[in-house]
């Protein structure tokens, strides 16, 4: 797939419906990725293009990967989703998780190529027994966008009257089970001297009961700000003291990459898509039990452990969006 004055398609159909989401976000660091590489491209799907690039896995995505197949365009499948980490979501998705499987497999196997943004995520879809290539390859960061600074913090603190010396523990995702959200609301319960911000929002008519009586708990220090734009919750990152992520599977979690880059501390669940790149008390913290995380909240807020902000910015950069567009870029001139 040689790249010279070759056009790709950044496939556009069906966006809206997760532009919320992470594949959302990673269709915009695509765009960025692109265009600091000096790869033209195109979200008009009338255009003419060498290359199309999916994200979703609707039956349009699917319909114009054959189309363009058949007009010999070469077509990258994004995989942003797994069966994992399709569990645990929206109300039956374990029920149907095994054809959800089937479906994105065929999905993927449709394309000459899948890229996605983790070995961990690959090893999983490895297992599926797909027939293209399959390469590791981050979504990016923008960490120029979510470098700390102290007018971020500011607004953040003005916006929702936080004090100064109030501590604030936030984290960021859809109101599903698997990001952890039932550990997030039962710490916020046992630690009141603590400010917990949820960001991120989902329709409380694909959500289990659980989750939704979770959410509506009248507690003072618990706060469901909602979907709110990408300025404020780089805002949040920069005003907050703690980014506790406690979700159960992950294809890769930009918005923990989005923390490290924000320089603030970083507690996440301990599960084995962070075991090998994120260690343990070196870059973040992590704890597996409800108990643990109290503990290390505590600990963290109260600056009795160490910082490890610097050594999680550090990381962040090698996943910097600039760095990322000269690997997509080497992709294409293999291929």
């Amino acid at each position: 797939m040689q790249m010279k004055q070759k056009k790709v398609l950044l496939y556009s159909g069906s966006l809206k419906l997760v532009e919320k989401s992470g594949v959302g976000q990673a269709v915009r660091h695509q765009q960025q990725a692109l265009s600091i590489a000096g790869v033209p491209f195109t979200m008009d799907s009338k255009e003419d293009y060498s290359i199309v690039h999916l994200n979703t896995i609707f039956p349009d995505s699917v319909l114009k990967s054959k189309r363009a197949k058949r007009k010999g365009k070469k077509v990258v499948y994004y995989a942003h989703s797994t069966m994992e980490d399709f569990r645990n979501s929206f109300r039956g998705s374990n029920v149907i998780a095994p054809l959800f499987k089937k479906w994105i497999t065929y999905c993927y196997n449709s394309g000459d190529l899948i890229i996605t943004p983790t070995d961990y995520s690959k090893e999983l879809l490895e297992g599926y027994g797909l027939k293209r290539p399959i390469i590791s390859l981050s979504n990016g960061i923008d960490t120029d966008f979510f470098k700390w600074n102290n007018e971020a913090r500011r607004r953040f603190r003005d916006k929702y009257n936080i004090p100064d010396e109030e501590k604030v523990v936030i984290s960021v995702g859809h109101y599903i089970e698997r990001k952890g959200i039932l550990d997030f609301v039962k710490l916020a319960k046992r630690m009141p001297n603590y400010q917990f911000y949820w960001f991120g929002y989902t329709n409380l008519n694909l959500i289990p009961q659980r989750v939704k009586e979770a959410i509506k708990q009248s507690l003072p220090n618990l706060h469901f700000p909602g979907y709110v734009t990408r300025e404020e919750i780089r805002d949040a990152y920069c005003g907050s003291d703690l980014f506790l992520f406690l979700t159960h599977e992950e294809t890769e979690g930009i918005v923990l990459l989005e923390a490290l880059a924000a320089k603030i501390p970083v507690l996440v669940r301990d599960i084995p898509i962070y075991k090998h790149t994120f260690k343990d008390r070196e870059t973040v913290y992590k704890g597996t039990t409800t108990e643990q995380f109290e503990e290390l909240t505590s600990q963290i807020l109260e600056g009795q452990l160490p910082d490890l902000t610097e050594n999680g910015y550090q990381l962040a950069l090698e996943r910097d969006i600039k760095v990322i567009a000269q690997r997509l870029l080497a992709i294409y001139e293999q291929g």
